[in-house]
């Protein structure tokens, strides 16, 4: 017991000044008085903020005891080339509490060097300054801990670039007092490449594949080996990028919440034939100087289909998925519950659908960088294989005197550099995260909600000028997209404020909508599933419910930001043009069969069943079709 002691002792140097004397305490706060053993019940409620911020690292003493240990097995990771590793953490400590937690630390030498408030300033009165990286109570999986002290907890550990180590906290979140830490452990190679996103190029025979490692462009060169599956393969060159401290706009996302967020590399696969029978293959790594190569393992995906050609064409459509962690840590399932119910179910359903967009509500990582690492690792099963298309939130984007249209704290200080570093779109600039892009029949225009969109904007020109570009023969069918509900949803916070919309969103939207015949426009956002009949000013112009046919006269509205976040609450109101409302995990899957039939289905991400659905049959005639505020100009003239 002595012996651990001592190397708690020698990591306790490390982590505070050189002068402070065996047996001391050191306080960032007072210490509070010995909880008692008596068992407590914890009832966790939802929780409405990222769970790392419950957290005041910056309030932690060390409190080194002589008879506390916590030990970490095994030692070194991904020995045969694994990225995702279980851990076992075994802990004791005399004087048990059920507020006693264990955090996960990366990288495991944590100090009071890494103290900077957002002035730029070291904050000396701290001792820890970086938040972990996950955390649980040490009563999470041993009932009887208060009474034993003793316990054992499982972690789930994905490559991050750095070794970790496990501290063990007394005092609960808001008063921490460390007092055991375990020896570091790592991968075999951190720095490996990881948690490849494929997504569309500007051009449609062009596929992106991103992916982050260790390696900056002074020590390797990224590289993507590709070519048809049974061809030769080639070599294409990527891209480097990344971001600083300095980068983010505000706290926590530059000072608790920073983690170096390692390299990203994106490549350009170009000259793809169009989606046939060829599956195309690649991996992506780094040219060491030593002219060895590190490879990441083999994936495959097919490329997107000629626009307007006629083929079987399947979407994927959702928001606000979030993260979740399968040890059981964070409290996810008390803060973005159904986020692994929809990553599972797409992962099952892999080879039903061709291409996915993930309208905003990311990782909700709220400024606390490592947890984009643990988001592209749990998506990375669906978008290693299929192109992955996102949107911008106010989780990625929103904080004050940024830039952003809306004046909140949403992001946690990212003013969107994550989002627009780590994922790849076919916009003209990545600070302003609207696109259009193709899928064979399907034409999207992905706007950013968080950007103003008003008439008269550079983005609202951008959104007419993107509805107006497509050749409605060869693409019958028309998207818009956004993360706030600029359309119609019966929310209850927003019906609080008298509205049942994003305020202006109608008022200055519908006219291009109905102009240009969207079908439909999806939003997230808002926690739930909600659909409309076709619409225009407030008004049903369509009668139909299920099975829709000729001519639309109006857009469909849908809210489908059940991906996985806690769900939002609907109105009392009701109104004639909500067909179909559930508050529960769903996402949207659009099947274009031909130029004249499209499926739209609802499904439940806790079973992949259908839950509403509706068919749009017609033919290019229709389409072409006068409508109210949507009719082409005509002449007497012969």
């Amino acid at each position: 017991m002595m012996s651990t002691f001592n190397n708690l002792f020698a990591l306790f140097l490390l982590l505070v000044s050189n002068d402070i004397a065996y047996g001391v305490v050191h306080h960032a706060s007072s210490y509070p008085s010995h909880v008692s053993n008596v068992p407590e019940q914890h009832v966790h409620a939802p929780i409405v903020e990222q769970p790392l911020a419950k957290i005041d690292i910056l309030k932690a003493v060390i409190a080194l005891h002589e008879s506390a240990s916590i030990r970490a097995n095994p030692f070194l990771l991904g020995s045969k080339g694994e990225d995702t590793e279980w851990i076992n953490v075994n802990l004791e400590y005399p004087r048990p509490t059920n507020d006693d937690w264990v955090g996960v630390f990366s990288p495991a030498k944590f100090n009071s060097s890494d103290c900077y408030p957002e002035t730029g300033t070291r904050q000396e009165a701290s001792y820890i300054c970086t938040s972990p990286i996950k955390y649980k109570y040490a009563n999470h999986s041993t009932a009887d801990y208060v009474r034993r002290g003793k316990a054992t907890l499982s972690f789930q550990i994905i490559n991050q670039r750095a070794d970790f180590s496990f501290a063990l906290f007394t005092g609960g979140f808001k008063n921490p007092k460390l007092v055991a830490v375990s020896d570091p452990i790592s991968f075999s190679n951190p720095k490996a490449p990881l948690y490849p996103r494929l997504a569309h190029g500007k051009a449609w025979d062009e596929m992106t594949v991103t992916w982050t490692s260790g390696y900056n462009i002074d020590e390797a060169t990224p590289l993507v080996e590709w070519g048809r599956k049974g061809h030769n393969k080639k070599l294409s060159p990527a891209g480097t990028l990344t971001f600083t401290r300095g980068s983010m706009c505000g706290a926590p996302a530059r000072t608790t919440g920073w983690r170096d967020p390692g390299f990203i590399h994106t490549s350009f696969l170009k000259e793809l034939w169009p989606d046939t029978m060829y599956v195309y293959e690649y991996r992506v790594g780094h040219l060491l100087k030593t002219e060895l190569t590190i490879w990441s393992k083999i994936y495959s995906f097919k490329s997107s289909p000629y626009p307007g050609q006629d083929s079987l064409q399947r979407v994927i459509i959702f928001g606000d998925m979030g993260k979740a962690e399968r040890d059981g840590s964070n409290e996810y399932a008390n803060y973005e519950p159904g986020s692994l119910f929809t990553t599972d179910q797409l992962i099952n359903d892999i080879k039903n659908y061709d291409i996915v967009f993930h309208i905003g509500g990311l990782a909700y990582a709220n400024g606390f960088l490592s947890q984009w690492d643990q988001f592209t690792a749990q998506v990375e099963p669906i978008s290693s294989v299929k192109p992955y298309m996102i949107a911008s939130g106010t989780h990625e984007r929103d904080f004050p005197n940024s830039g952003s249209f809306y004046d909140t704290s949403d992001s946690g200080g990212e003013c969107g550099v994550p989002a627009e570093t780590m994922y790849y779109v076919p916009a003209d600039s990545r600070a302003k995260l609207w696109y259009s892009t193709d899928y064979g029949m399907f034409h999207f225009c992905i706007a950013d909600s968080e950007h103003d969109w008003r008439e008269g904007s550079e983005q609202y020109v951008w959104i007419e000028k993107c509805l107006a570009s497509v050749d409605r023969q060869k693409q019958p069918w028309l998207i818009f997209a956004a993360h706030r509900v600029l359309g119609y949803s019966l929310n209850s916070g927003l019906a609080d404020e008298g509205a049942t919309e994003e305020p202006m969103g109608r008022t200055h939207l519908q006219k291009l909508w109905q102009k240009y015949k969207v079908d439909i426009a999806f939003y997230g956002h808002v926690h739930n599933y909600e659909r409309t009949c076709p619409i225009y000013q407030n008004q049903c112009v369509n009668s139909e419910i299920f099975d829709y046919s000729g001519t639309m006269n109006g857009t469909i509205h849908v809210v489908v930001g059940g991906g996985g976040s806690r769900l939002s609450d609907y109105t009392e109101n009701n109104t004639s043009w909500s067909l179909y409302k559930d508050r529960d995990y769903g996402f949207v899957k659009l099947t274009a069969f031909n130029h004249s039939s499209l499926l739209f289905e609802y499904k439940k991400s806790i079973d992949g069943e259908v839950y509403d659905n509706f068919t749009i049959t017609r033919d290019y005639r229709d389409v072409l079709a006068c409508v109210h505020d949507g009719c082409e100009a005509t002449t007497l003239t012969n």
